[in-house]
């Protein structure tokens, strides 16, 4: 892993109920204070440095036990994380239907759509797995990974113009 001030994102897009939670009403009840302008990203501030920037109409939960939120479940859209690492605590991750991507003290990118979540990492390493443990990869800074059903995992470099518009949904 790079230093602390590493940049890594986390998007997760694909279709979803009505009966999904909206990212908004829960944060104050995790230990998170939420900042939010009309039609733009919302951004989450939490515990122990953790910032979680979700796109606009983003729905997800939050996950952790009484104000330590340790990781994220998106139902939704995109989400930005930056995890920074903490002594003695464990792995931040993100769970998707396709995917789960952990790590500790870095951050990085999930794009899911549909039947397909992709992993980006700005900075530092993060680990990808299925939900079922059929295989895993390690991507550092500049590599991605799509995470469908199906084939193996193949780790690319991601071009400038996949990245920048990935951070335009999010606001950077």
């Amino acid at each position: 892993m790079r230093g602390l001030a590493a940049l890594t994102c986390l998007a997760v897009m694909f279709a979803t109920s009505a009966a999904d939670v909206a990212s908004a009403q829960q944060p104050a009840a995790n230990g998170c204070s939420t900042e939010q302008k009309p039609g733009a990203a919302q951004t989450l501030r939490c515990r122990d440095g953790l910032i979680i920037v979700a796109e606009d109409g983003a729905k997800f939960t939050l996950q952790g036990q009484g104000r330590q939120v340790d990781g994220v479940d998106v139902q939704s859209k995109a989400v930005l994380i930056d995890a920074p690492k903490q002594k003695g605590k464990g792995r931040f991750q993100v769970i998707t239907p396709q995917a789960i991507a952990a790590v500790r003290g870095t951050k990085w990118a999930v794009d899911a759509e549909g039947a397909k979540t992709s992993v980006f990492v700005v900075n530092g390493s993060v680990r990808v797995a299925r939900p079922r443990g059929r295989g895993s990869v390690v991507l550092g800074a500049g590599d991605g990974v799509d995470v469908e059903p199906t084939g193996e995992l193949i780790v690319k470099r991601w071009p400038a113009p996949r990245v920048s518009a990935l951070m335009a949904r999010l606001g950077q």
